[in-house]
């Protein structure tokens, strides 16, 4: 009777600890933080992809002072579009640079597509085999505040500063703009990011306009698109470049 009972005990603590065990956090994860500006503007950059819960995206999220965070994983809604997005931007540079803008007569550049979230965003910090990630919780920004736009590679960081900084406004480049015309990285990328939308679902013929007169040609992807940027996506102002 007495190893009866011992046994049942011994099941019961076992049972017990293995219940506690269950309810304990994983030790390679954190608990949840914010990063950038509730009233400002992150930009996540995508790289390539990791397997975490999903395929997901992998890169960069450029906060609102230009600050860089690497080895940040997309986790949640539009992991998989921005993965699409991204591949489908990847085979457009490899078809397009190389050749020549028939416009301005200059080669085309690389373009890399990025998402732009309004407001604080939601990061926890986890270690994969050794190497520590900072993972994006999509599922906790809303939808209305992710946009996917692209633009020359190397305006990337300086796009994501501009939207921070007084001033600022998009618009958008009638078809006969002198700028097409322009022969620098600034005319021949506002013709590709047109040329870009012929292939998928993108649009293109925007611009940055900084308060110093600056431009930065963009597109934007079809999705994600939240209403919260619509005035990034779709702009009715044109822009007349002597004024």
């Amino acid at each position: 009777m007495v190893a009866r009972y011992l046994i049942i005990g011994i099941v019961a603590i076992a049972a017990v600890v293995a219940a506690a065990l269950t309810l304990l956090p994983p030790t390679h994860r954190a608990s949840m933080q914010y990063v950038g500006s509730p009233s400002g503007y992150e930009a996540f950059v995508p790289s390539g992809t990791i397997s975490y819960k999903e395929t997901d995206p992998t890169g960069d999220l450029i906060l609102p002072n230009g600050t860089t965070l690497t080895n940040v994983i997309w986790n949640g809604q539009y992991a998989s579009t921005i993965n699409q997005n991204h591949n489908q931007i990847d085979q457009l540079n490899n078809q397009f640079v190389g050749q020549t803008d028939p416009v301005n007569n200059q080669p085309y550049v690389p373009l890399q597509d990025f998402y732009v979230i309004k407001g604080q965003v939601p990061i926890e910090q986890v270690t994969i085999n050794g190497q520590p990630y900072y993972v994006i919780e999509a599922n906790s920004i809303n939808p209305a505040n992710i946009a996917g736009l692209y633009t020359y590679y190397k305006w990337v960081p300086n796009f994501e500063v501009a939207m921070n900084t007084p001033g600022t406004y998009a618009a958008v480049l009638p078809g006969n703009s002198p700028v097409f015309q322009w022969a620098n990285t600034t005319g021949t990328a506002a013709y590709q990011t047109m040329a870009y939308g012929r292939y998928g679902p993108f649009g293109g013929g925007d611009v940055l306009v900084l308060s110093n007169g600056t431009i930065i040609p963009y597109g934007i992807t079809s999705s994600p698109a939240g209403s919260s940027l619509d005035n990034y996506l779709f702009t009715q102002q044109l822009y007349n470049p002597s004024s």
